[in-house]
C-alpha cells in the first residue's frame, strides 16, 4: 500500500507537491495495466524464498566493500524497520571512518529537523567539500540515552557495544515466572498455546536506577507439540503500579523497549559471526522439531536504550504472536493497512505463513540446572 500510492507513472492521477508544484510520482501518466506490469508480487516471492538464497543475497550488502566514510543515524524505536541495519552497517562495514548516532521518538524528528540536518551537513561538508569544520572531533558513537517520559540525555561514546558494558544474565525461572541474577537450582516448565498471550517473567522491583543500552540476546530451552514454533520476545518495563511504560517509536506511539523474533526451525547459528550478545542465524535450512523434544534457541533482541528507575521492574514476555499494547488507540497512517497496536505496520499475521495447526500448538519453556535460560542485558554502570 505504501509504495503503490506513490508509484512512478501515477502522474496526474497521483499527488502534486505543495512545495514544487510537480507531480510526486513523476510526469508520466501510465495506464493501470502499465503500472501493474511494472510491479511484482514481493510478498508472494517471500514464500518462494524461505531461506537466504540468491534472491536475498543479491540484495544484501557486502560489508567488506564498504570503505567510504559512513554516518549511520538510527532510532531506538525503529524495531522491525531500520534500527538493526543502522547498527549492523556501523559494526560490520570495513570503513576506517565511521560514526553511529542513535536517537528516539519518531522516525523523522531527529533525522530531518535541525538536530539531524546540521549533523549530516557537517559530515558531508567535511568529506565532500574538504571544510575543516571539526567533524574529525565528532564522537564515534553519539547516543541519546532514553528515560521514561520521552526524556533523553546525550552522551558520547567511543565504541559499539559500549566499552563499559557489563553483560548481565537475568535467569528465567518457569516455576515463579521471575527473572533473577542467580542461576536456577530447580527444574521448571511452563506451557502456553503458540498463538496466545504467552508468558511474562518479571524481576523484583529494582533497588537502584539501571541503564540498559546496547544489544540484547536470550537463550531459551523450548519444546513444542508440533514440528515448529514461532518465538516472539518482548522486553518490557513496568512502574511500581505495574503500568507498562512504552515509548513513541519510529512510527507506533506505544512501542515496547525491545523485541526479538525467531522461528525455531531456523535455529541454526553462524559460528563465525555469532557472539553471545548477537546470535546470527544463516537461514539456509529448516530443522523441524520433534514434538516433545527440548531444543536450545539463541535469539537476537534488537538494540535498545532505557534507564530504568529504581522501583521499576524489567519484564520479558515470550509468546507466539505480535506484541499488542492493551491501551492502543487504533491510530494509523493513511497509507498503511493496519492500525497501530505496538508494532507499527510490521505484523506477522499472514495465514499462509503461520498456519494454526503448526504454530498454535503447545509450547513449553524449560528452566533449571539442565536448562539455564536467560536474557542477556547490556548494563551500563554510572560514571
Amino acid at each position: 500500500m505504501q509504495v503503490k500510492t506513490v508509484q512512478y507513472g501515477l502522474g496526474k492521477n497521483g499527488h502534486r507537491s505543495k512545495i514544487t508544484g510537480d507531480w510526486v510520482s513523476g510526469p508520466d501518466t501510465l495506464t493501470t495495466e502499465q503500472l501493474g506490469a511494472n510491479r511484482f508480487d514481493f510478498g508472494g516471492l517471500t514464500f518462494k524464498h524461505e531461506f537466504d538464497d540468491e534472491f536475498w543475497t543479491s540484495r544484501t550488502p557486502d560489508y567488506s566493500k564498504i570503505k567510504v566514510p559512513l554516518l549511520s543515524a538510527g532510532n531506538w524505536g525503529g524495531q522491525g524497520l531500520h534500527t538493526r541495519g543502522n547498527v549492523e552497517g556501523y559494526v560490520r562495514s570495513a570503513s576506517d571512518e565511521k560514526w553511529l548516532e542513535m536517537h528516539g521518538i519518531e522516525h523523522w524528528t531527529h533525522f530531518y529537523t535541525d538536530y539531524g540536518r546540521l549533523m549530516q551537513m557537517k559530515f558531508f561538508d567535511y568529506f565532500l567539500k574538504g571544510e575543516k569544520n571539526g567533524w574529525d572531533q565528532q564522537p564515534k558513537v553519539l547516543l541519546n540515552v532514553r528515560h521514561p517520559g520521552e526524556k533523553f540525555t546525550q552522551r558520547a561514546e567511543t565504541t559499539w557495544p559500549l566499552a563499559s558494558t557489563q553483560w548481565t544474565k537475568m535467569y528465567i525461572d518457569a516455576t515463579s515466572s521471575s527473572l533473577g541474577s542467580s542461576a536456577i537450582d530447580h527444574e521448571g516448565k511452563v506451557t502456553y498455546r503458540g498463538l496466545s498471550e504467552g508468558v511474562t517473567f518479571l524481576t523484583s522491583p529494582l533497588e537502584q536506577e539501571t541503564e540498559i543500552t546496547g544489544q540484547l540476546a536470550a537463550k531459551l530451552f523450548v519444546s513444542s507439540s508440533t514440528v515448529d514454533a514461532d518465538m516472539f520476545l518482548i522486553m518490557r518495563i513496568f512502574d511500581p503500579n505495574m503500568k507498562e511504560i512504552t515509548f513513541q517509536g519510529a512510527l507506533d506511539p506505544n512501542t515496547p523497549i525491545a523485541q526479538g523474533w525467531l522461528r525455531a526451525s531456523h535455529r541454526e547459528l553462524d559460528p563465525t559471526l555469532s557472539v553471545p550478545y548477537r546470535p546470527y542465524h544463516p537461514h539456509t535450512k529448516k530443522e523441524p522439531l520433534k514434538p516433545g523434544e527440548v531444543y536450545e534457541l539463541d535469539i537476537e533482541i534488537l538494540p535498545t536504550s532505557i534507564v530504568v528507575p529504581a522501583g521499576y521492574r524489567i519484564g520479558l514476555t515470550v509468546r507466539g504472536k505480535d506484541y499488542v499494547y492493551p491501551g492502543a488507540t487504533g491510530a494509523r497512517l493513511s497509507n498503511m493497512k493496519y492500525p497501530f497496536t505496538g508494532v507499527g505496520p510490521f505484523t506477522h499475521n499472514h495465514p499462509g505463513d503461520r498456519p494454526p495447526e503448526i504454530f498454535d500448538g503447545e509450547v513449553s519453556l524449560h528452566t533449571g540446572p539442565k536448562h539455564q535460560a536467560y536474557i542477556l542485558l547490556p548494563v551500563i554502570p554510572k560514571k
